[in-house]
């Protein structure tokens, strides 16, 4: 699987121009709302009505000003990132894939640097997995090629914000990193919780708990955070159910939500999530790029597959009712579930859910094909 859809369409010598005024204004005045700052008349106004009395609206205008201001200050500063990311792209597209071997991980954790400092931490965290590319293994120059394509287009997203529809902006300030906020109606629903597992970096613990509402049918994702070495406080049994609302958080194609009120705490029910073949989830991946083409972790649940060993030592699983077989990610791969899930099946055809991406599956959960628990792969 691959991103075919994603090239780069300019020559190497062409540096991207700054974004118009109006666009940046425009990324401010998303990010703001995003944020939850672009109307903090209710706080302000809330707060001083029974003292101030006519200072409130004042009060409140002065506050969107000040919010204002400093998501303008914010995007100016990251339009500024952006821009120096690209100028790095062109000189490493113009001086060849090879020259990025010889230069080291270095210059990538420098530009990694400056794009911290020009507040895009989620561009930071993409030029950093850029930089691990180089010598990963033999196809290492298509795979830099293919994460470059995708890292260009954000840029060129973030540039041309203003031109985007409300949906797919939300999403790039998300990949860019700018903070968002959940809004929307509350949905309840009895959510299955499919996987929990942890990613660590030299100052966060991620936690990504999967969800999938028994009578929405939608799968959703809660992200929990704790310091470095430290778990975050969220923590839900997989395969057990609770009874939830959750309020999904803005974007297109996005499947983030933030858990609100539990009216139970997480119990036993003989539910499974609805699983599909091989080809129909390459297919929903393929329609979900079009919605997020930086997306790397699509939540699908495989029904009937069979792991096998496939070349050098990988492995993919195999649709045991079609021809089609999905290659198991090497993260999936090195992991010890990987095991856990060969002995479950034994052979024979087992429901798997995980995240899909570029990359192939990575399995998560699975069930046996009759009667039987969850077992948790990571």
């Amino acid at each position: 699987m691959s991103d075919s859809g994603v090239r780069v369409r300019r020559t190497t010598d062409q540096v991207p121009t700054p974004a118009p005024a109006s666009d940046v204004a425009s990324c401010a005045a998303g990010a703001a709302e995003s944020a939850g700052t672009a109307d903090p008349a209710g706080a302000a106004g809330g707060g001083l009505g029974a003292a101030g009395g006519d200072s409130a609206p004042a009060v409140a205008s002065a506050a969107r000003g000040a919010a204002l201001r400093r998501a303008e200050s914010r995007a100016a500063r990251v339009t500024a990132g952006v821009t120096e990311l690209e100028r790095r792209l062109a000189d490493l597209l113009r001086g060849g894939l090879a020259a990025a071997q010889e230069e080291g991980y270095g210059l990538w954790e420098e530009t990694a640097a400056r794009m911290v400092d020009a507040q895009a931490p989620g561009l930071a965290a993409r030029v950093r997995e850029l930089g691990a590319v180089p010598g990963s293994g033999p196809g290492w120059p298509a795979r830099l090629l293919e994460e470059c394509a995708l890292l260009h287009l954000l840029d060129r997203g973030w540039l041309r914000h203003g031109e985007l529809p409300d949906g797919l902006a939300a999403t790039v300030r998300s990949r860019i990193g700018l903070p968002s906020s959940p809004g929307g109606p509350p949905v309840r629903d009895r959510w299955l919780v499919l996987a929990q597992y942890d990613t660590y970096d030299t100052r966060l613990t991620t936690r990504r708990i999967w969800l999938y509402g028994t009578e929405s049918g939608r799968t959703a994702l809660v992200l929990s955070y704790g310091a470095a070495g430290r778990a975050p406080e969220l923590s839900l049994p997989v395969g057990r159910t609770l009874d939830a609302e959750t309020v999904a958080y803005p974007g297109a194609g996005q499947s983030r939500v933030a858990l609100g009120e539990r009216f139970s705490t997480p119990v036993p029910l003989p539910v499974r999530p609805p699983g599909s073949g091989t080809a129909e989830a390459a297919a929903r991946y393929g329609e979900a790029l079009a919605d997020d083409p930086w997306q790397d972790a699509y939540p699908v649940t495989l029904r009937r597959v069979v792991p096998v060993p496939a070349a050098e030592g990988s492995w993919q699983l195999a649709d045991a009712d079609g021809d089609l077989a999905l290659p198991v990610t090497p993260a999936g791969g090195s992991r010890s579930g990987l095991w856990r899930l060969v002995a479950l099946s034994g052979g024979s055809p087992v429901t798997v859910f995980g995240e899909c991406g570029h990359r192939g599956f990575t399995p998560l959960t699975a069930w046996p094909e009759g009667p039987g628990e969850a077992v948790p792969l990571c």
